[in-house]
């Protein structure tokens, strides 16, 4: 398992760069390079990356757990070609934190929602998680299928809006919305609770089931799951093609508003 060192940069629109040694490599998701120095070799390969996976039929299964979990069968490795140490920076993809998981200290196991892995040490292996429950299954939406980071290195997983960090006893509980679970240790026991009332149901705007998590064990939540943001941004967007106006411009409240808005827009037709 290769040690990285990393530093942490930005508030909202975080990136991390992680410092190469000599021949020391890491494991980037499809789409999340920001930048690399020159000596640095990138590699796509099948599944993980994983020293683990042991020849083709190890990389296959590999593969198919992140087609599973919605991610690409192809994973990029950076390896540092130099004599000298280089710096590689992943971005995330939405506004919110970047969580540095140390796995050697949870046991050698993480399991956390199937988008949220960004970046991690060579040797990281990225595997599924599917809930033992079928009220989780057929409920659970988001927390059915997760992701599971195995290994003993550095793993960098994303979540959306603020972060908070939950250290629940044993038989402790939580409810929480089940989009909103970024992580937890394997303890953590998690099951699908129906919110109770038919009205709250209907009307509450938050879902019929809640998300149950007990004790003992570590969770992570996160304030902006991209689902929501996702339907936020969806249900303002003009429902219909094409004019070029925006229904709130101030250039579409007076006439002839549309023509000047245009010419400003570049339609000089």
């Amino acid at each position: 398992m290769d040690v990285v060192d990393f530093e942490i940069k930005g508030s909202e629109m975080q990136f991390v760069e992680v410092e190469l040694d000599p021949g020391e490599a890491a494991v980037g998701e499809a789409g999340s390079l920001m930048f690399m120095d020159a000596g640095i070799g990138m590699d796509t390969v099948f599944g993980d990356g994983s020293a683990q996976q042991g020849g083709f039929l190890g990389k296959l299964l590999g593969a198919g757990k992140r087609l599973v979990t919605g991610e690409s069968l192809f994973t990029t490795v950076y390896t540092n070609q130099a004599s000298r140490k280089l710096r590689v920076a992943f971005a995330a993809p939405y506004p919110g934190k970047i969580l540095p998981m140390d796995l050697s200290k949870m046991g050698g196991k993480l399991i956390c929602q199937k988008d949220a892995f960004l970046c991690a040490a060579k040797g990281v292996s990225l595997g599924i998680h599917f809930q033992q429950k079928m009220s989780v299954g057929f409920f659970g939406g988001e927390g059915f299928v997760m992701q599971k980071l195995e290994g003993d290195g550095l793993a960098f997983v994303h979540a959306g809006g603020t972060v908070v960090r939950r250290e629940l006893k044993a038989d402790e509980t939580l409810l929480v919305d089940t989009g909103c679970l970024v992580a937890m240790t394997p303890g953590v026991n998690f099951e699908i609770q129906y919110v109770g009332k038919i009205k709250t149901a209907l009307f509450g705007g938050e879902g019929l089931f809640f998300a149950k998590v007990t004790g003992p064990g570590t969770v992570w939540l996160q304030s902006l799951p991209f689902s929501r943001l996702a339907s936020r941004v969806f249900a303002a967007a003009p429902q219909r093609g094409g004019g070029g106006r925006e229904e709130g411009s101030v250039l579409g409240g007076f006439a002839g508003g549309g023509v000047l808005g245009g010419l400003l827009g570049g339609d000089d037709e």
